[in-house]
């Protein structure tokens, strides 16, 4: 796949992440964008390392878009809970 097609499964995938785990961010739309597309290189290469598929098989295939969404949720819970943490401190 391309590097337009990653931008393109990351961005859809980060929209879908937040979809699934709402809430509110404080890096709004951009940071969104960026832990899909880096969503989705990590969940294709956790598909690789723990399952030994290539589950970045295409842009229309279902293993390219479940790993793409698992790895951008994975960050997303992560970010959240860095960024929560700074967050809570300023207002201590």
């Amino acid at each position: 796949m391309g590097i337009i097609a990653w931008i393109v499964i990351g961005l859809l995938a980060g929209i879908i992440a937040k979809a699934i785990m709402p809430g509110k961010d404080p890096g709004g739309i951009i940071i969104t964008m960026l832990i899909g597309i880096a969503g989705g290189l990590l969940g294709g290469w956790l598909g690789k390392v723990i399952f030994g598929v290539d589950s970045i098989d295409g842009f229309f295939e279902l293993s390219t878009w479940i790993a793409a969404i698992v790895g951008s949720l994975i960050l997303l819970a992560l970010y959240r809970l860095i960024t929560g943490n700074r967050r809570s401190h300023r207002h201590a």
